[in-house]
């Protein structure tokens, strides 16, 4: 199958695939819009301290981000998750709130994220919060409390004790001031013993105070604190109606698409009119488009002339064409299955035969069931198996019709074994007394796939034309009904596509159809036809 079949069959089918696609997105667009708004809060923990010193070590840095992963396990244990519902007194289950909470670290850094999605916003924000903290009671800090009160005094000891080295060594480089301005070796003396003793203080104090930096300095990384609260979000991440519309918009189109053609692949019917011969190897002798109304199946006798009528002119200029060296005298039209437009293809053609001044005899030889003394309005009492049995003379079978150059053979009374009645040497006899009188035989048969009368008599004609209802015969059908009428030795002369869509006619078919229906409605605006008739023949060519 080429690009261009997959192109036609998608545009054949264009309405289906947007149908899907919009019936989709409107599903997605109804169902997400009428779920809940779900809101998402984000705490952020610091692991460890070494951010705060100046020289931060490697080692507590790795360390600091393995406890991180620890501390993301522990945020979704159920004590820590019941510890937060109670702290802020909510009634919900803890492992309900496991499901709406996460905890990631953020890559290559030592903070964690603490995510609460929650339908409330003002409650995910507190969720985030108090997770955060329970989090971090749930490390060392909490142990830390009792050492917290140490260090607030050690602070303020290291504070007093700077004050007093500042002021030492003031005092000092004062003494030293004085000591150089002074000639006395006694007040000399008193002040480097000053100096001396001050220095000793001195060095104790900056011993001491080294002592409480050290104290005071952040030494362990396995230490959590907050870094960000969470605030409160103001958009929804949930549900997201522009995304889900479009994706379950694309999983329409694509369901729609792959149904289209699977089913196109499993259809075993024609998809376009070029592949009829290219299949069965046969060329096309006429496309005939559907007859727009039942009570105009002899379309080729009424006026003016139709695209269909013409279309009926063409085959028969074809099928003479096909014959030039040796013209054909009888013609056998069958078609695969019923139903496919057999009998009317017969009696059009036998009408433009005889329009073009050719002698023509039309047999109903469709003894199963009978269709063109209806189409011609005559009765079906007497005719072909009547002439058979009763071996009389052939005339007093042969109707006259309204049509010049036209005459008709009906059924006559249908018989219990009709193939054997059409396979028969009277048969021949018969049909050879009907060449010498005629210009041309045009014999309806029954379908050649479920029935052998039109193989019996394909044997005994000049050719046969197999008529195809395009839009409905399967391709099976069609090579079948050619295999077995070949196998008998028939000759076939072509086919008929019939009913075919007049879009696929193209311009022509177009053109033409508008121009009889122009020349049309000017005729029955002069002759003063009916305004309901005038009317529905404007909005029929209004519609092509």
């Amino acid at each position: 199958m080429t690009l261009r079949q997959y192109f036609s069959i998608a545009q054949r089918w264009l309405w289906l695939i947007i149908l899907a696609t919009c019936i989709a997105a409107g599903i997605s667009y109804f169902t997400t819009s009428s779920q809940p708004k779900l809101y998402q809060a984000d705490a952020k923990l610091l692991v460890g301290q070494s951010i705060q010193s100046t020289n931060p070590n490697s080692g507590d840095l790795v360390t600091s981000q393995q406890l991180a992963l620890t501390y993301i396990q522990i945020a979704k244990t159920l004590p820590v998750l019941q510890r937060t519902i109670d702290a802020l007194g909510i009634d919900m289950a803890p492992e309900a709130l496991e499901l709406f909470t996460s905890a990631s670290i953020i890559q290559g850094t030592q903070i964690i994220q603490v995510s609460v999605v929650d339908p409330n916003p003002a409650q995910a924000q507190a969720l985030a919060n108090e997770l955060g903290r329970q989090l971090t009671l749930a490390g060392p800090a909490a142990a830390e409390q009792e050492q917290a009160k140490r260090r607030a005094f050690a602070q303020v000891q290291a504070e007093d004790l700077q004050k007093k080295i500042e002021t030492a060594q003031t005092q000092i480089t004062d003494l030293n001031t004085q000591v150089q301005s002074t000639n006395s070796a006694i007040e000399i003396a008193d002040k480097q013993q000053q100096i001396t003793t001050l220095q000793n203080q001195v060095n104790q104090w900056q011993q001491t105070y080294t002592a409480l930096l050290t104290f005071l300095a952040p030494q362990s990384p396995n230490y959590l604190s907050f870094l960000e609260p969470a605030s409160l979000p103001t958009f929804p991440i949930a549900p997201n109606v522009f995304q889900s519309v479009l994706v379950a918009a694309a999983i329409g189109f694509i369901l729609a698409l792959g149904g289209v053609f699977l089913v196109e692949f499993l259809d075993d019917r024609f998809k376009s009119l070029d592949e009829v011969p290219q299949l069965l190897q046969l060329p096309t002798l006429g496309s005939i488009a559907r007859i727009p109304r039942a009570d105009q199946k002899l379309i080729t006798s009424l006026p003016p002339r139709s695209p269909v009528a013409e279309s009926y002119r063409i085959l028969r200029t074809n099928i003479q064409f096909s014959g030039v060296d040796h013209p054909a005298k009888s013609i056998l039209v069958t078609s695969p299955g019923p139903g496919e437009g057999k009998s009317v293809t017969s009696a059009n053609l036998a009408i433009v035969m005889a329009q073009a001044g050719l002698r023509t005899i039309l047999i109903d030889a469709d003894l199963h069931k009978p269709a063109l003394h209806r189409m011609f309005g005559v009765t079906n009492d007497v005719g072909l198996t009547n002439g058979l049995i009763a071996s009389a003379n052939v005339e007093s079978f042969v109707r006259q019709t309204k049509f010049e150059n036209l005459r008709l053979i009906t059924t006559g009374t249908v018989p219990p074994n009709p193939t054997e009645i059409l396979g028969s040497e009277r048969m021949r006899t018969f049909l050879q007394d009907l060449k010498a009188d005629s210009d041309i035989i045009i014999f309806d048969t029954p379908p050649c796939l479920p029935l052998a009368d039109s193989a019996v008599l394909a044997r005994q004609v000049d050719g046969v034309i197999l008529v195809l209802d395009v839009p409905q015969v399967r391709r099976q059908a069609a090579v079948r009904a050619k295999e077995s009428l070949e196998k008998v030795g028939g000759h076939i002369f072509g086919t008929v596509l019939n009913r075919i869509n007049p879009r696929e006619l193209g311009y022509a078919y177009q053109y033409s159809y508008s121009t009889n229906q122009r020349e049309r409605i000017k005729r029955d605006l002069t002759i003063g036809t009916d305004p309901k008739i005038l009317l529905q023949r404007i909005r029929a060519l209004v519609r092509h």
